[in-house]
């Protein structure tokens, strides 16, 4: 599953420019569903067919980036982020386009670091002047953050965990499925990094009986850390609350049932900052019974994200069972 993790970070895909991801995914779940889907936002959405209820999963495609707003004389480009991004993460850091073009994150001379924003940022592309420049990027062209994945053993780092470890895991999850006590939509959703686009939109299309999310959760176990009770390590999270929704109690405690039934380690999660796909699913419509399973993530937002790979294992296997238990509501 290493190998499969490698390749999804690894690959380009900014909010509004998950293509490449999301071919990478239809090569591999293409044997292990009835059907294959793409929508006007660019979700895919895989259709397994078990019968009952319709049980629709979601992991978002695609990553944080920055666009490309202005190129001046000499050739920098100035830009503003797109998704959660900080720019203190971005100094020396590297940035690619699609095209492969590589871009270097500089900064303006400052009084005092604490004054480091956006608009004081610019990226080198190596061209001395805009018409240089404009032979590689335009205005309006998406970056992502360039690092590559490296596997320490027990716990895995590279830029795009959030959210890729989790198709990781959905991926996974999907072949493993044996009896399925659903008709599953998996989906692949777009443009979560800037409002749940994405999973808004295929949710209304599918309207599923009951919604999973499955993402990455921040964690409180690093020194001075935000006090949170979700440590790598512990297993996949069955969350209570984030910004954008409070999952539905049934299928939380749903959740919490299977993870004991099937002795699979879990944290109960609570975040008190940043949302997931689960919140568009939950208020689509008339309203769609909704939970999330998180994959504990350090560093998130970063150009080094760090999970644990015993965590991804064990959501591996908390999805399969969750696809295939019935959910009595």
């Amino acid at each position: 599953m290493k190998e499969l993790i490698k390749r999804l970070v690894e690959a380009y895909g900014p909010t509004g420019s998950e293509e490449s991801v999301r071919s990478l995914i239809m090569e591999e779940v293409k044997p292990y569903v009835d059907e294959m889907q793409v929508d006007a936002l660019g979700n895919l959405i895989a259709i397994k067919r078990g019968g009952g209820k319709k049980l629709m999963l979601a992991s978002h495609m695609d990553e944080i980036g920055v666009m490309v707003t202005h190129i001046d004389d000499k050739g920098f480009l100035r830009f503003y982020s797109v998704g959660g991004l900080s720019p203190f993460t971005l100094i020396g850091n590297r940035c690619y386009f699609a095209n492969g073009t590589v871009g270097v994150f500089g900064m303006e001379r400052l009084d005092a670091i604490k004054d480091l924003a956006m608009n004081k940022m610019f990226i080198d592309i190596g061209a001395d002047s805009r018409e240089e420049a404009l032979e590689k990027v335009n205005i309006g062209d998406t970056a992502a953050i360039r690092r590559e994945f490296c596997d320490l053993g027990k716990r895995l780092v590279s830029k795009a965990m959030d959210n890729r470890i989790a198709c990781a895991v959905q991926i996974e999850a999907l072949k493993q499925v044996q009896n399925l006590a659903f008709d599953v939509y998996a989906v692949f959703t777009t443009q979560e990094e800037v409002g749940l686009r994405g999973a808004r939109v295929a949710a209304f299309g599918i309207t599923p009986d009951i919604g999973i999310a499955v993402d990455v959760t921040a964690t409180g176990d690093t020194p001075k850390s935000a006090t949170m009770d979700v440590t790598l390590g512990k297993g996949p999270t069955v969350k209570v609350r984030d910004s954008s929704l409070l999952c539905t109690p049934a299928v939380r405690r749903h959740m919490e049932q299977v993870a004991k039934a099937n002795d699979i380690p879990y944290q109960l999660e609570v975040l008190q900052a940043g949302g997931t796909d689960g919140g568009a699913i939950q208020m689509t419509k008339s309203g769609i019974p909704t939970g999330v399973m998180s994959i504990p993530c350090r560093y998130i937002h970063t150009a080094s994200e760090m999970v644990d790979y015993d965590d991804v294992e064990q959501g591996v296997r908390f999805l399969v069972k969750l696809m295939e238990t019935d959910y009595l509501g």
